[in-house]
């Protein structure tokens, strides 16, 4: 049964026939799935995860996949009755899962804060947890509104928010990422592109006042060292360089997305 689910869809669906689901067997395929079930309190009914899934990773959960290839024989002789993916999972995956006669909801990257809420509360309707993912989506949507209300009448910075260093991306419009930026009262820099690669001329040109390192390991300290360098950016001479944790900043949940923006509203207080 094709449940991809849009976020018109989402909003119409019904929710008694989701509250009558009874989902014992859970398989996530996406970190950021995982990491949304421990903060409802549903990671008893996981079975399987990614080798990515750090929320599982001091559980004794059977890993039945990497970052981007399934085990198809392992997936299946774990019996699951749901297994979640997002979107970017393989098409063909997802078809022969539903061939073993498995439920697969399909989950597409969300472009908002607002999305990342609505995926958040369906999610938890599936797994019986409607009342704690309302609580959860209350509280972060009221911190939000507070950092909010901390940073009104503060002038617009310009800030690049980079993702990764080789090749150079940097969060472009319509994505979840770039809603930091806009809810911390800032300009992307990028605004105006499509596609995520950039080169550093591009941001030097731009000049931000603020550049938010979103990398892991050490090419964070790497790329740190890198932009100090360029001494004629503001965001190097006002010594506005700062790192955010892609395991925060890339899980689009309600709970790390406001984690990301204290970091965020800390750096620039």
């Amino acid at each position: 049964m094709n449940k991809r689910i849009t976020f018109s869809v989402l909003l119409i669906m019904c929710i008694t026939t989701l509250s009558a689901q009874n989902y014992k067997r859970i398989i996530s395929l996406a970190p950021s799935i995982t990491q949304s079930l421990y903060y409802l309190g549903a990671q008893d009914k996981l079975v399987g995860r990614t080798s990515y899934c750090v929320a599982a990773e001091n559980d004794d959960i059977e890993v039945v996949a990497s970052a981007v290839t399934l085990s198809m024989e392992k997936a299946v002789s774990m019996k699951p009755d749901l297994v979640l993916v997002l979107g970017l999972t393989d098409q063909k995956d997802i078809e022969t899962l539903r061939k073993f006669g498995i439920e697969v909801m399909v989950y597409e990257s969300p472009k908002s804060f607002k999305e990342i809420a609505e995926q958040f509360i369906h999610l938890g309707k599936m797994v019986g947890k409607a009342d704690v993912a309302q609580q959860i989506i209350a509280d972060s949507e009221k911190r939000i509104k507070e950092i909010q209300k901390e940073r009104e009448g503060k002038p617009t910075p310009n800030i690049f928010f980079q993702l990764g260093s080789n090749p150079l991306f940097t969060v472009t419009p319509n994505t979840f990422m770039d809603d930091y930026i806009q809810l911390m009262g800032g300009k992307n820099i990028s605004s105006e592109l499509t596609k995520g690669i950039i080169g550093r001329e591009f941001v030097v040109a731009k000049n931000p006042d603020y550049i938010f390192i979103c990398t892991m390991g050490v090419a964070t300290d790497q790329e740190t060292k890198l932009w100090k360098s360029y001494t004629s950016m503001k965001a190097v001479k006002n010594n506005r360089l700062f790192t955010v944790h892609a395991d925060i900043a890339c899980q689009p949940t309600p709970i790390t997305f406001v984690q990301t923006l204290e970091v965020m509203h800390k750096a620039m207080k």
